[in-house]
């Protein structure tokens, strides 16, 4: 199956994270938790990624804390997100059973969405995001990430979003990361247009 090469256009359907899990969606069924900033986050990274590289070696392409726990006062779920590039996210073989002996469990499975995959934590509330070099999506997590560690009033504005949202009741955990695409989207656009200095 041929890899989409864009980001994903509109909310996820219930169908689509149904085609996309593994097993049952877990439903969330309420409010989204966020808490401040947690100095522990960076160590708790540090410590899955050790653990990571011991399991892979050499197949570790690339290994990045990404999402809201990697930027120094942001608010955010207590979820670690790393991001792992290994050579052929889609030839689970050669990674998937090692990453199970250390105890990650596969959770998402998208062939046509990057061939991503999604790994939960054997002991760290932590998902696992599996690409392959070259995946748009790399170069999206990392651009977001370093504006919002470099850029207070968009780290702020994301903030109040994401408080905001987490106010709201949810079926799925994914319909609120789906409202947050806007912010997000204007965020990685203004960090393209500003460059290295911006």
């Amino acid at each position: 199956m041929a890899d989409r090469a864009e980001p994903r256009h509109g909310p996820m359907t219930e169908e689509d994270l149904r085609a996309a899990w593994v097993m049952e969606p877990p439903k969330l069924a309420g409010k989204v938790q966020v808490v401040d900033y947690d100095p522990a986050w960076p160590g708790l990274f540090q410590r899955e990624a050790e653990r990571i590289r011991a399991v892979l070696g050499e197949r570790v392409v690339q290994l990045e804390h990404v999402g809201s726990t990697s930027v120094p006062g942001l608010a955010a779920k207590p979820i670690i997100d790393i991001m792992l590039i290994v050579p052929d996210s889609s030839d689970e073989p050669a990674y998937v059973p090692d990453l199970e002996a250390a105890g990650y469990v596969l959770v998402i499975r998208e062939p046509d969405w990057y061939q991503h995959r999604c790994f939960k934590g054997p002991d760290t509330n932590v998902n696992l995001h599996v690409y392959s070099p070259g995946c748009p999506e790399i170069e999206r997590y990392l651009i977001f990430r370093d504006r919002l560690r470099g850029h207070p009033d968009d780290r702020t504005r994301y903030q109040q979003v994401k408080r905001e949202l987490a106010e709201r009741n949810w079926t799925y955990v994914q319909e609120y990361a789906d409202a947050k695409t806007e912010v997000v989207e204007s965020i990685i656009a203004r960090a393209r247009e500003g460059g290295a200095g911006g």
